[in-house]
């Protein structure tokens, strides 16, 4: 351009366009960078913020061994009920009730005497079954069952078996956590629960079925027991 008056405003004009797109541009970056600093500050917070867990943290449970051969005859509890819709025939024989004095007379040959701590344990054991079994020891398609088994008076205990007293041991160090035992009863009552499971298992063959009853089967079903 010729160097005119005219063509020296337009010069300044246009330099001066420049640098107000230049500070816009500047502008935007940094209100972009702040949001993006911003986004990760909150992903951030955000990340810190404790889940909610279900149940207590493991590492505050009692441990409570089961014996690989119960362990294998829940598994296929859940195999009869879960996948081949099969049930427990109601009422059991031996029942829960029936089980634990099993237990009592077992203990009382043993030592010659029963301890304080074992009534204690049996009756407890007792309770939380009656108390958790329509709350947490059922499948789902054993409801209907369990409504129909189960009137008024009438006792869980005095009506189901070990398949689902078996099922109590694996709920219950989260209910013992809630109970609040100090921790020297809590290591004797945990070597008394081991003492019970192996009871369980030297007469695996005599308390649990080994095999189910179609849920539709409203006959007389022939159960096998192992001998």
């Amino acid at each position: 351009m010729k160097h005119t008056e005219e063509n020296v405003q337009k010069q300044q004009e246009l330099k001066k366009k420049q640098d107000t797109d230049k500070n816009e541009k500047a502008a935007r970056g940094s209100q972009t960078k702040t949001k993006g600093s911003t986004g990760r500050r909150g992903r951030k917070r955000k990340s810190d913020i404790p889940k909610d867990k279900d149940g207590p943290p493991p590492e505050k449970l009692v441990n409570i061994q089961i014996p690989p051969q119960l362990k294998k005859q829940l598994i296929d509890d859940c195999e009869f009920v879960n996948h081949l819709g099969k049930l427990v025939r109601l009422p059991r024989s031996p029942n829960v009730d029936e089980i634990l004095q099993k237990y009592h007379d077992y203990r009382l040959k043993k030592d010659g005497l029963i301890s304080e701590s074992v009534g204690e344990i049996l009756n407890g054991l007792q309770c939380y079954f009656n108390k958790a079994l329509p709350a947490m020891l059922l499948y789902k398609n054993e409801r209907e069952q369990f409504e129909e088994s189960i009137k008024e008076d009438v006792s869980p205990s005095s009506v189901y078996g070990a398949e689902h007293l078996l099922r109590l041991f694996v709920k219950l160090p989260e209910i013992l956590f809630y109970a609040s035992i100090e921790d020297e009863t809590l290591t004797e009552l945990k070597q008394k629960l081991q003492d019970f499971l192996r009871f369980l298992q030297k007469n695996q063959s005599a308390f649990f079925l080994s095999t189910y009853h179609s849920a539709d089967d409203s006959g007389v079903a022939v159960m096998t027991e192992e001998n």
